[in-house]
């Protein structure tokens, strides 16, 4: 704090403050030699250590012994300039190190200036009047650098919690990227499971029986159409996910229409039959519309490969503020007891993060599954 432009400030109104005294209280040549010298002198001082100084150290040590005996010569020249201690006092107790070295050099400050009214007052006549003002001037010295010590203490505290909070909150950011991070890899891993996944597993299966029919002699232009047709799809997926953009099924009518082109790709590649329905209350925001169009591409992904159904059926609904839609086949279930693969188990977080729910019944000729979905909370 000594290194304020104030003090600079504090320095030069004193220096002024001490001739102004001089001059209109008509002092001899001498005395007002003296005074000025003073102001000069410790002015050069104090400009030459201040520099120096760090709370405690040496330079502190020497510059508060310069102070003393600056504010004690200044009231031996002439009483009045005792008010020099304004300045005296709060310059002791800035550069000090401790409270005590404060209360310590406070003491030395008021004595040296009662040293300075001993001499300018005349000695023992004045001795009652000197013990009296600087018995208060210390103590008022001690109280007031006591307080200013302690808002000093509350300011470092301050500081120090600040630069807590500070840290505290780039960690949690850090924390937060890294949790996005984790969120986004999830996300993006059930969105390859959802759609290029699927569709890449579609083209196996065509390509199994486009071999199957080259060994038979029997393959036909229809199946070759439909792997040529499986790949654009995969190929434009991808291309979707990369682009983060809604999924391609959606780019061409809403929820029913995507559901239908589904279907009818679907029982072209597995020869499933696949009835589609929908009932819907009210239109659908898109959000919510990506994670029933995923559940149903799940759904069907699990009729593809586990069921051994002759026919499917997806049914979409809403009432009451809730989408469900359910994904059912005749095929041949499964035990409660099977554990559900990855497939299912994105669809559940998914659902999850959308506020929603899966249910799942493996019953042998009614085998479905039936996500709900409260509308406005797809994410």
């Amino acid at each position: 704090m000594i290194r304020s432009r104030w003090w600079l400030v504090a320095l030069g109104a004193t220096g002024l403050g001490v001739l102004a005294v001089l001059l209109a209280n008509g002092v001899g040549p001498a005395a007002l030699t003296v005074g000025a010298s003073a102001v000069v002198v410790y002015s050069a001082l104090f400009l030459l250590i201040r520099p120096r100084v760090v709370d405690g150290n040496t330079a502190a040590l020497v510059l508060s012994g310069v102070t003393i005996a600056y504010g004690g010569l200044l009231t031996a020249i002439e009483p009045p300039l005792a008010a020099a201690q304004c300045f005296v006092y709060p310059l002791l107790w800035i550069v000090s190190g401790s409270r005590r070295a404060g209360i310590a050099a406070s003491l030395a400050g008021s004595v040296a200036v009662g040293a300075g009214f001993w001499v300018s007052l005349g000695g023992l006549p004045a001795l009652p009047q000197i013990l009296i003002t600087q018995t208060l001037s210390f103590a008022f010295a001690s109280i007031m650098g006591l307080w200013i010590w302690r808002i000093a203490e509350l300011g470092d505290e301050k500081s120090r919690l600040l630069d807590e909070l500070t840290a505290a909150q780039g960690e949690l950011a850090a924390l937060h990227r890294d949790a996005g991070v984790t969120e986004e890899r999830a996300r993006m891993s059930r969105e390859v499971h959802d759609t290029v996944a699927q569709s890449l597993t579609g083209l196996v299966l065509l390509a199994q029986r486009a071999r199957r029919g080259f060994a038979a002699g029997t393959l036909d232009d229809e199946t070759l159409e439909l792997i040529e047709t499986g790949a654009r799809d995969a190929l434009a997926e991808t291309r979707a996910l990369v682009a983060a953009a809604a999924p391609v099924e959606l780019a061409q009518g809403g929820i029913a229409d995507a559901l239908q082109r589904l279907a009818e790709r679907f029982e072209r590649e597995t020869r499933i039959r696949v009835a589609v329905t929908t009932a819907l209350d009210e239109p659908l925001d898109r959000d919510a519309e990506v994670v029933l169009l995923r559940c149903a591409q799940e759904g069907l992904a699990n009729v593809r490969k586990h069921s051994e159904a002759a026919s499917a059926r997806v049914e979409l609904t809403s009432a009451s503020g809730t989408a469900r839609l359910t994904v059912r086949d005749d095929g041949r279930g499964f035990p409660a007891e099977v554990h559900a693969g990855f497939g299912l188990a994105g669809l559940r977080d998914r659902l999850a993060l959308a506020g929603g729910a899966l249910a799942v019944d493996g019953t042998p000729g009614a085998t479905a599954i039936t996500a709900t979905l409260p509308l406005g909370g797809a994410a």
